[in-house]
């Protein structure tokens, strides 16, 4: 890309107040305001497919992006339709779903609902699935971030990252903020405050602590919203919450199951949205998972999340036992899907078995098995 020069100019109507301003700090006197930059992002002889742009406010970022890249992708959204009626027509509802899962949207209650109605950290997912959607190409999206708190905003880039770089697009985002370099992970970084150009060698980003407990049942009614069954919870499982940075992330909740052999199930797993994207749900409950297997007893899950099913089904800890299907129960001599006694008879479920090392630490400190 060559050197680019940009000039920003505006006039400068000359009231009272204006010279007054002038003759306190000793101004020259100016008809219009004027801005230079002189650019060169040296970005055509490599592949990439994050750029960043970041610096204070005031230094040019958003008039350097809408110059060297385009205007910024502009989204309205229905006052009243739920989010997933807003993406392009010419998508199909599993890969609107499928979109807004990859950067860390993936709560199905809140896919039906309109954005006016999602929290700010939500409406920051979603508001970056649509943009992706819209602009498959190059997505140029402007005040990144800014409208979320920093543990929300350092999660979500990481999920972002993910997203773009697993879809083969391009993005680049322009942003305030420098401390979410280390989560976006940009292949290339521009400060405009500093005329800084830089090629970033991809670090692992850092490591997010979780912290993970027994809890009461009553916990259950921060997480339940978010889940796409049945508000109700099964009062004789255990009850888990996960914690970072001491904000409730995850929750799950194990029951024991009686067939030719008793084993754990999982009943509830629930990530809220803020936390989506980065793999903390599946960790939390794979590492539950491993100390409930300390027990000598074998660890199921049923589930239907499509992000559940594609993570399970390639990762070496969980083995499938069932593959994704509708289940069918006989009923006189033909076999229909049971539509009218269970919500696992209408939906598409897949079985797995945690196959995984057992955490003897964990059953002990999670009261499973005692002290050896």
């Amino acid at each position: 890309m060559p050197r680019i020069d940009l000039v920003r100019s505006c006039p400068v109507e000359r009231t009272a107040r204006v010279m007054q301003v002038e003759g306190m700090f000793d101004m020259r006197s100016e008809t219009n305001s004027v801005r230079r930059w002189s650019v060169d992002l040296p970005i055509d002889d490599r592949p990439w497919n994050i750029g960043l742009i970041v610096g204070p406010s005031g230094c040019g970022k958003s008039s350097l992006a809408e110059r060297l890249f385009g205007p910024p992708t502009q989204l309205e959204w229905p006052e009243s339709k739920s989010i997933v009626d807003a993406f392009p027509s010419t998508m199909g509802i599993r890969d609107v779903t499928g979109l807004l899962s990859s950067v860390g949207f993936s709560s199905p209650p809140a896919w039906l609902r309109p954005y006016r109605a999602l929290s700010t950290g939500e409406q920051f997912r979603a508001s970056l699935a649509r943009a992706l959607a819209e602009s498959p190409e190059l997505a140029v999206v402007d005040e990144f971030t800014s409208v979320v708190d920093r543990t929300v905003a350092q999660i979500g880039s990481a999920a972002v990252a993910r997203a773009v770089r697993a879809s083969g697009r391009k993005l680049v985002a322009v942003a305030c903020h420098y401390d979410i370099i280390d989560w976006l992970q940009p292949d290339w970084l521009y400060d405009p405050s500093t005329d800084q150009f830089t090629w970033r060698c991809l670090q692992r980003r850092p490591q997010i602590q979780i912290q993970i407990q027994l809890c009461h049942n009553s916990k259950w009614s921060i997480f339940s919203r978010h889940h796409y069954l049945s508000a109700e919870l099964n009062k004789a499982t255990h009850c888990y919450v996960a914690t970072i940075a001491g904000r409730d992330a995850a929750f799950v909740s194990v029951g024991s199951c009686v067939g030719k052999l008793t084993y754990w199930r999982a009943h509830r797993v629930v990530c809220l949205p803020d936390f989506q994207g980065v793999g903390i749900g599946n960790a939390v409950h794979e590492s539950i998972a491993s100390a409930y297997v300390a027990t000598s007893k074998r660890y199921n899950i049923i589930t239907s999340h499509p992000a559940m099913v594609r993570h399970m089904n390639a990762s070496p800890l969980w083995s499938m036992y069932r593959g994704p299907r509708i289940p069918v129960i006989p009923i006189g001599n033909r076999n229909r899907p049971k539509l009218n006694r269970s919500l696992s008879t209408t939906r598409t479920t897949a079985g797995f078995w945690f196959v995984g090392e057992p955490n003897r630490e964990a059953a002990q400190r999670f009261g499973l098995i005692k002290n050896a």
